[in-house]
């Protein structure tokens, strides 16, 4: 069996008991990068043989991977902080074993974006997760024009010496919506930045705003704009129903419902119109 395992984002007790049960089970970690991992199972005094399984050679080691589930190990993967495959390797692996029949599943844990997205305050009933941004400049753009669209709230992984030019870029594409800058969740120095994008993006420019460690842009959603209804509109509708045959009071009705207005509204013009 292979287990996804997600490890903390920050703090080191933001570790399940299942993920430490686990890790101390299984017959070999493979991992992002040995060095990061090695600390996490130092301090949880676990001992195992740990491999490394990073974004040059996924291919290469989830088809090692695979041959050992074969044989009948049983492997844990883990990324440096976070959950495996959600910006980070993993996604590949979990392709392998579908496409060659080989038994996973994915322990529950820690994602920084969703952390963020749910202390922002923003709406969280809908959302889009981007990820990382590409850093071809003309790519970034034309992603972001793409973005500006989305009427949920857009989530954004960026590095702390790349925030504030994508905060001017999101600022000239998007306007000026709500926007939260989440940094170092879960650690000692947990930041949240809220404000409009001209706001934010000011004090950027000023360096009023020390961006350090790893960070989330959380962009509000486009808002629609609602044609103004006027009174001209509301009482046409209502004549074109009445000769239609339709009563004073289902007349009312329809015209409410047509153009998405209170029936007090349409009653009230109904009786000054008379």
């Amino acid at each position: 069996m292979l287990y996804i395992c997600p490890t903390p984002i920050g703090n080191l007790q933001d570790i399940t008991i299942r993920t430490l049960e686990t890790l101390k089970s299984v017959d070999e970690i493979y991992c992002e990068d040995t060095r990061n991992t090695i600390k996490l199972l130092n301090h949880y005094e676990i001992s195992k043989p740990l491999y490394s399984m990073h974004e040059h050679n996924e291919n290469e080691k989830s088809e090692e991977i695979i041959n050992k589930l074969s044989l009948g190990k049983n492997i844990a993967y883990v990324s440096d902080a976070g959950m495996p495959g959600i910006s980070d390797p993993g996604a590949i692996l979990i392709r392998y074993c579908i496409k060659n029949g080989a038994e996973f599943t994915t322990l529950p844990g820690a994602s920084a974006f969703v952390v963020a997205l749910v202390s922002s305050g923003l709406d969280t009933a809908g959302f889009f997760f981007k990820g990382f941004l590409d850093r071809n400049n003309g790519k970034k753009k034309q992603e972001l024009r793409e973005l500006s669209e989305y009427k949920n709230t857009v989530i954004i992984y960026e590095s702390p010496n790349r925030t504030a030019s994508t905060i001017k870029s999101i600022y000239e594409i998007f306007g000026d919506r709500n926007v939260v800058i989440a940094r170092e969740i879960s650690k000692k120095f947990e930041e949240y930045i809220r404000g409009s994008l001209r706001q934010v993006n000011e004090q950027l420019e000023k360096g009023d705003l020390g961006i350090k460690g790893e960070v989330i842009i959380l962009v509000e959603g486009k808002k629609e704009i609602k044609e103004q209804i006027s009174e001209k509109d509301i009482l046409n509708e209502l004549e074109k129903n009445i000769k239609l045959g339709l009563s004073q009071k289902d007349a009312i009705k329809v015209t409410a419902s047509n153009l998405k207005v209170s029936k007090n509204t349409v009653y009230s013009l109904s009786i000054n119109n008379n």
